[in-house]
């Protein structure tokens, strides 16, 4: 018979081992949800250029939206929630404010794209989503508009959509993997499945490639000369490090 240390020893470290087996589950869901929405942002930039869709203002922002819109359209609820809300905070990457913010850049301040992403979300099912929106601090005043940003947004790339479906010439995404060690591995993995899945029910004018590389940096980016979307292996490295000092 176990002495009751040598039990609670062994309770102990069984608890222990199943918290950080649960904190791992956690970081990868945080990872994943974030390459996911990097992903459906590009595409956005790639829809844009190959559907010549008009844009009257940032295109990152236009990007963003779509991004938003098909966590909303392409997943179960509990699932579209959890990506919603884990990709919300990849967009907080100076959560202590240390930075000076680029009001000069292409894409608005991470504060502003956490909470238009947050309203756009919750405008899209707003019963089902109040808890969600409440605890990520979602103003009474801003959730109020969020139901037509919803339906403003739902319609005009839903119009977008809607164009891409009738063309005559419908062509599929092509997925090429690359870079090498397990940050690669992870993005190839979700992405090669991703392009699978969305060439089954969407298709473009054009074939737009998709590809993991290692760029020497933390990025992603659509490149309208080539037609391709490019994610980099190192924003894998850069998301487990964003989980590691801010979010665990």
């Amino acid at each position: 018979m176990f002495k009751p240390g040598i039990v609670a020893a062994i309770t102990g470290a069984l608890f222990s081992f199943q918290a950080h087996a649960q904190e791992a589950d956690e970081k990868r869901a945080f990872i994943e949800a974030n390459i996911l929405a990097v992903f459906y942002h590009e595409l956005g930039h790639a829809v844009i250029d190959v559907m010549e869709v008009p844009i009257f203002g940032q295109e990152e922002d236009a990007a963003d939206v779509m991004s938003v819109l098909l966590i909303d359209w392409l997943y179960e609820e509990d699932t579209a929630q959890a990506i919603a809300m884990d990709s919300a905070f990849g967009y907080i990457n100076d959560p202590d404010r240390e930075l000076e913010v680029a009001y000069w850049g292409v894409h608005g301040p991470d504060e502003q794209r956490f909470f238009n992403h947050v309203c756009l979300f919750y405008g899209a099912n707003p019963d089902l989503r109040d808890e969600l929106a409440s605890s990520l601090g979602l103003p009474d005043d801003r959730a109020e508009t969020c139901p037509e940003e919803y339906e403003l947004a739902a319609d005009s790339w839903g119009y977008i959509f809607d164009e891409a479906d009738n063309l005559d010439t419908k062509v599929s995404m092509v997925f090429s993997p690359g870079g090498s060690g397990e940050d690669a591995a992870i993005a190839n993995d979700l992405l090669a499945n991703e392009v699978e899945q969305m060439n089954k029910d969407f298709k473009l004018p054009q074939q737009v490639s998709v590809s993991v590389e290692s760029c020497g940096e933390a990025n992603a980016f659509y490149d309208p000369e080539d037609v391709s979307i490019v994610f980099c292996s190192e924003f894998v490295t850069h998301l487990d490090d964003m989980y590691e000092r801010y979010w665990r």
